[in-house]
């Protein structure tokens, strides 16, 4: 993103930062990456933000995402969509976030059903996998091991043995009995080794699928980095919460971005959403420790781990049908 003097907007009793200005600058450059990739553009020519070019960083719109994309595609709109097996798939594929550790299981187990799930069988592709030495869970979640409430020493185990209790507990009817969002994120966040950031990050996968159907608009749960970008992003927020800051910045974009005279390409006409926008907090955090040392967060990161890598293959993307997105997403792909 070119150098620009910082905008501020009023936000009162909210005090933005520059960091602030640099948010809806890197929100539409990173969207603008998406859809220069969708067009075909090479490589070379996706960004001239040096920042953007190096490292790693999410998709403005979080459905975008590669594993949140085969997640929707070959895993909650693939194979059987009763409310227990797209719950069971749903959650088991979440617990892991890995696209290896779905298709292991795939490739040794076959069709993953809840109807025929045995505990033995994931545990013994799991525990082989761990024992190989290979990676069976994302590193982009902190997951707690669980074993002084299960009682296994293996993180999988205890984690399968949630997931149990919750089909026990007939945990799918439940979430698709919930009046809104935050109802289903507290039957979520009821349960052992979920805690609030991971509650709001599964509740947000469920409602991809025919499940349940919430805007997205309803409810929001800032993470641990988003705190983080909030607080870059303001120096004061005159006695606002965090979720009440994200609900502002998402209500307001529009206006945000006319003002700095950004053009946003949203999502064939979706706009951006609160969990999107508590997304772009959390890149923007990751984003500032470069672009803006001088505002440090309370972690005390200096750096951005992950570089970017162009390693991996295409994305076919696809959308949950029900956002009426594809046939767009079709047109643009031809376009291109």
């Amino acid at each position: 993103m070119p150098k620009s003097h910082a905008v501020f907007i009023p936000l009162s009793p909210a005090k933005p930062t520059e960091v602030f200005d640099t948010y809806w600058r890197f929100a539409a450059e990173r969207q603008a990456i998406f859809f220069r990739r969708i067009e075909g553009l090479p490589p070379d020519e996706w960004t001239r933000d040096a920042i953007l070019s190096r490292y790693k960083f999410t998709n403005a719109y979080r459905a975008s995402d590669r594993v949140s994309q085969y997640l929707i595609r070959n895993v909650i709109y693939q194979g059987d969509q009763t409310p227990e097996e797209v719950f069971f798939r749903t959650i088991l594929f979440k617990i892991f976030n890995r696209i290896d550790t779905w298709e292991l299981l795939e490739r040794e187990i076959g069709v993953v059903r809840y109807e025929e799930y045995s505990f033995r069988k994931y545990d013994g592709v799991l525990g082989r996998a761990r024992r190989r030495g290979e990676r069976i869970y994302s590193a982009a979640y902190i997951m707690p091991s669980g074993n002084g409430v299960f009682g296994h020493r293996q993180k999988h185990r205890n984690h399968l043995k949630m997931l149990e209790r919750m089909m026990e507990d007939e945990m799918a009817l439940r979430i698709r009995g919930a009046r809104s969002l935050r109802e289903a994120f507290d039957l979520l966040r009821s349960y052992p080794l979920i805690g609030n950031f991971l509650a709001y990050q599964y509740v947000t996968d469920l409602n991809y699928s025919g499940l349940i159907n919430f805007s997205e608009m309803d409810f929001v749960m800032p993470g641990p980095g988003a705190l983080n970008g909030v607080r870059k992003c303001f120096s004061s927020l005159g006695g606002l919460t965090e979720a009440n800051i994200i609900h502002l910045v998402a209500e307001r974009q529009e206006d945000e971005f006319a003002k700095r005279g950004i053009n946003f390409r949203t999502l064939w006409g979706r706009p951006l959403q609160l969990i999107d926008c508590q997304n772009l907090f959390c890149e923007v955090d990751k984003y500032a420790r470069v672009a803006h040392p001088e505002f440090n967060g309370e972690g005390g990161r200096t750096r951005i781990k992950q570089l970017y890598r162009n390693n991996a293959g295409p994305i076919e993307y696809w959308f949950p049908p029900k956002w009426k997105l594809n046939t767009k997403l079709e047109k643009a792909k031809g376009a291109g």
